[in-house]
């Protein structure tokens, strides 16, 4: 080792000299710590071979020959590219694509195949030159080869390592190993070692052992956690492609899915399972653990991991207990009929934080009384805490609300509101049965009723227009509608294909049958008839998707809503009069006898976001919002004193007063959700 430090001082006074070595421009001399690697080696016994720098140096009469031509050389003249004073004195293989611009400044780094700067130093490079990284774009001048060197890189970093730093530059690599002597672990003794030089300012010679990639219970606090993942990209949408998808095949992936297909059809899965989050949650758990995941067994799927989903279930209601106690609660009943002719009904609690699923009621042989009913409802609010519930939703049926009535007085600080949903559907059917627009729907049925029942002629439309005709909704009466939607998107491609010689030769096409589906298809008078159904329908078809959705509440939007949907329907019909006093008095008529509920005005009045701007257009009738909501208070909350605060704070909101003027409240009154404004 000394014998080597002799010939570098050697060397270095020839260079300083300027009659020694010539070093080519693209070369730097490493000193002696940076080049510990090469050095920290015993040299073999008997040998005389000098030991040789990183680089490549000429022999001093190599110099000699060529000092006559060789015109001295200039650091600032140097291509910054392979300038080594602008390259960190590191094996890191990311400063061969890149430098320092600014020598002052290595927080930035210059991409030496797209001249990018890029913030961050030298990792931050890496994960430009190798891609899928969302907030580092990838290089465009990158190759397949220099991506799997930078992964290759980046995935080194990431490993569990121990860095073991000694200050001795004499101390060779024989003398830090292990021996016999220490307790070293089996998986440390047989690990991967090697000496990585740092990356940046330390001149100190680290030894890095790689360790087996063996996830202990940390990686449980550090990963993320699947439901997370899954939420974030459901929220993001279609997602960067990732590092690891980067390196998977098409046939890799393609490989996987068809094990996922061929459990599906084995054990009669539903498709739309595919859709549920949880599938997502799974798969994304799976992922995580990594190969070599056993499932549960019959067993465990049956007794103990049944149990504590249970127990997960009853924790949750826990949590949405406090919450009903402190901000109330809706009760809800949604009846339907199996196939064995029972009526049954479900149960379920809303609130902001989730809805519960309470249970579900065999109401067969009192469905049509309503005191039986209301006792039954009043069984279930008992259940929750006659406190915590504020509303009560039913469907719109005369029992439902003969027993919404009685409800309401056996419990004065509670309401009952009929489905929205259920209100909207029975304007569509309303607006359905309308002379002109019933001839249209049923022509629509006989098209789709047609083609659904041949196989053949169905793969041919769906080939022909890229999809389903039919278009089911969470109503009967919307998803007329949408089919009808769906009909005029497709009406083109319909035409041409009940024209073209593959329909033409077809047996269906000489049928009875088939020339009347033609002669409906190549009718103007019934897709101007689609049209004018839809000018009706579809606007309310937007409502409806409001009131059934869960992105955000929608009592204190679903009073604007119905309003913006009449507004709507009188522009698409501003030259058909008529028509549309007659639609408009359908909704109407529907949504005075159940939806005028003083409930849904005192939620638009706080509803900043709405209210404010329909004050400001309906300035004769805005007064009644806080009427409902002076009501609904009077109504809610027994104690007068505390009425008296309410309405008072109310009056402020609504004039803007005190916090509810300031600039930051005015500011999120389009910002906020209305029940954290």
């Amino acid at each position: 080792m000394n014998n080597m430090k002799n010939q570098i001082e050697q060397l270095m006074r020839m260079i300083s000299a300027g009659t020694g070595t010539h070093m080519s421009t693209s070369v730097a001399l490493a000193p002696p710590h940076e080049s510990f690697a090469a050095f920290s080696q015993p040299e073999p016994v008997g040998s005389n071979e000098p030991e040789t720098l990183h680089g490549s140096l000429s022999s001093p009469m190599e110099d000699q020959n060529n000092n006559s031509l060789a015109p001295s050389i200039d650091s600032n003249e140097l291509d910054p590219k392979t300038d080594p004073k602008r390259k960190a004195k590191s094996n890191d293989p990311g400063w061969k694509y890149g430098h320092w611009p600014d020598i002052k400044d290595k927080n930035t780094v210059k991409c030496n195949l797209c001249d990018r700067l890029i913030k961050g130093g030298i990792k931050r490079l890496k994960q430009h030159l190798c891609g899928g990284y969302g907030d580092v774009s990838k290089c465009f001048k990158t190759t397949s080869e220099i991506a799997a060197e930078m992964f290759a890189a980046l995935n080194d970093k990431k490993k569990e390592r121990v860095d073991l730093t000694c200050d001795d530059d004499n101390e060779s690599e024989q003398e830090r190993e292990p021996t016999g002597s220490h307790n070293v672990s089996p998986a440390l003794s047989t690990a991967k070692t090697s000496f990585t030089p740092s990356s940046g300012t330390s001149s100190k010679k680290r030894k890095v052992i790689h360790l087996p990639q063996k996830r202990g219970p940390m990686d449980a606090h550090v990963r993320r956690a699947p439901e997370d993942v899954v939420d974030d990209r459901r929220a993001k949408g279609p997602s960067q492609t990732t590092i690891e998808r980067c390196f998977r095949s098409p046939e890799e992936k393609k490989r996987v899915d068809s094990y996922v297909a061929d459990w599906f059809y084995e054990c009669g899965i539903p498709f739309n399972a595919a859709k549920a989050r949880s599938f997502e949650v799974m798969l994304e758990a799976v992922g995580q653990y990594g190969p070599g995941y056993k499932g549960p067994s019959y067993h465990d799927l049956r007794v103990p991991l049944l149990a504590s989903t249970k127990e997960k279930v009853m924790v949750m209601k826990t949590k949405y207990q406090a919450y009903w106690r402190r901000y109330g609660c809706t009760l809800m009943s949604d009846g339907w009929t199996d196939r064995r002719g029972r009526h049954l009904i479900n149960f379920l609690v809303n609130c902001p934080e989730g809805t519960y699923f309470m249970g579900s009621v065999d109401a067969s042989s009192h469905i049509q009384d309503a005191t039986m009913l209301s006792e039954l409802l009043d069984s279930k609010i008992r259940e929750i805490g006659a406190e915590c519930v504020v509303q009560v939703v039913t469907d719109n049926a005369s029992n439902y609300k003969a027993a919404g009535k009685i409800l309401m007085e056996r419990r004065p600080t509670l309401f009952w509101t009929p489905c929205a949903a259920h209100c909207i559907d029975l304007m569509l059917e309303d607006i359905g049965k309308m002379q002109q627009n019933k001839s249209v729907i049923r022509k629509a049925r006989m098209i789709t009723n047609f083609i659904y029942r041949h196989t053949r002629l169905l793969d041919a439309v769906r080939v022909t227009i890229g999809g389903d005709l039919v278009r089911h909704s969470v109503t009967r009466f919307a998803t007329s509608f949408l089919t009808l939607q769906s009909l005029l998107k497709h009406e083109e491609k319909l035409k041409l294909f009940f024209v073209s010689p593959s329909w033409n030769t077809a047996n269906l096409a000489k049928t009875e049958a088939g020339k009347q589906i033609v002669e409906i298809i190549l009718s103007s008078v019934f897709w101007n008839g689609v049209r004018d159904c839809l000018k009706g329908g579809k606007p309310l078809i937007a409502v409806l998707r409001l009131v059934d959705g869960d992105e955000r509440p929608a009592m204190p939007e679903v009073y604007v809503a119905m309003e913006e949907a009449k507004q709507k329907i009188k522009e698409h019909f501003d030259n058909k009069e008529r028509l549309y006093k007659k639609i408009i008095e359908i909704i109407e008529n529907r949504w005075t006898n159940q939806m005028e509920q003083k409930l849904y005005r005192a939620a638009l009045f706080l509803n900043p976001g709405k209210y404010f701007e329909y004050e400001e257009n309906h300035m004769d009738d805005a007064w009644k919002f806080q009427d409902a909501f002076n009501d609904v208070i009077a109504r809610l909350v027994p104690d007068q004193e505390l009425q008296d605060k309410i309405a008072e704070q109310g009056t402020n909101y609504k004039a803007s007063r005190n916090s509810f003027g300031k600039p930051m409240a005015i500011r999120q009154r389009t910002t906020l959700n209305p029940s954290r404004f």
